[in-house]
């Protein structure tokens, strides 16, 4: 390989580091949201419209009824469905946490408000107004934050391997 390959392939992997950071930034809100409803939904409550049953009357509450289990394939799908859920909330905390713990890790206060204001979804004319600086300041302030968490081993290590330590 080349040293203008070599380059190229840095400047690529750059690009796409920064991209996926941005949109880990961009999806916080709602991956936040999502991660207090899978837990509600998983830990809190059991599915509520599947457990329901339909009162019956006369002749028809006195006759035999069939098991009132659920069937072996009713089980397994209700199974892999929260097999799914918990695997998605696995990772959606995964990456909730890691992001609300490298704000810590910004160089000034500006930039760690900056950050609070990007994870809470606030425009850049919200966070300028907020902070009175410009918008272009603020974007050039949010590229030093990506490129300050590009840099971070925890975040290096959740792009490359999904997890963090």
């Amino acid at each position: 390989m080349t040293n203008y390959q070599s380059t190229a392939s840095k400047a690529t992997e750059h690009n796409d580091m920064f991209y996926i950071i941005t949109q880990m930034i961009k999806d916080f809100k709602w991956m936040r949201n999502e991660v207090q409803r899978l837990q509600k939904l998983l830990y809190g409550h059991s599915l509520p419209i599947q457990n329901w049953g339909v009162a019956q009357y006369g002749v028809e509450a006195a006759m035999p009824k069939g098991s009132k289990g659920k069937s072996m394939t009713e089980l397994k799908r209700i199974e892999s469905l929260e097999e799914k859920r918990n695997n998605r909330l696995r990772r959606y905390e995964t990456e909730v946490y890691l992001l609300e713990t490298l704000g810590d890790t910004l160089q000034n206060e500006t930039q760690k408000v900056i950050y609070d204001c990007l994870l809470e979804g606030m425009t850049y004319r919200e966070i300028g107004l907020h902070l009175m600086i410009s918008k272009d300041n603020v974007q050039k302030q949010r590229k030093e934050i990506i490129q300050q968490l590009i840099e971070n081993e925890q975040m290096e290590t959740f792009l490359l391997y999904g997890e963090f330590d």
